[in-house]
């Protein structure tokens, strides 16, 4: 899959590709939970896409990992397409 073919709703997302921006990880609370997030930008030859890590997930990546998206889904926050793995999704750093 590529970024290109990514539109809302899509789910079952395997993709792989480069992480070229993170922003730095803020905190937020939900549930009575307090949960960092941070978002990344991810780019293929086809387009970019941001994705949203969730607490280890943004300690393990960093700019210039080409990483493998696994049963990702793609939804839509405040107007912007963004790619997150979900409870079900799973992310390998390739290198």
């Amino acid at each position: 899959m590529q970024i290109k073919d990514l539109k809302t709703g899509t789910s079952n997302v395997d993709l792989e590709a480069e992480i070229v921006e993170i922003e730095p990880p803020r905190e937020i609370n939900k549930t009575g939970r307090t949960l960092r997030v941070a978002n990344a930008t991810l780019k293929d030859e086809t387009g970019t896409i941001t994705l949203v890590l969730w607490n280890d997930h943004i300690d393990k990546v960093q700019v210039g990992n080409k990483i493998q998206i696994t049963n990702g889904y793609v939804n839509s926050w405040q107007d912007k397409t963004q790619l997150t793995l979900g409870k079900f999704g799973k992310m390998e750093v390739l290198g």
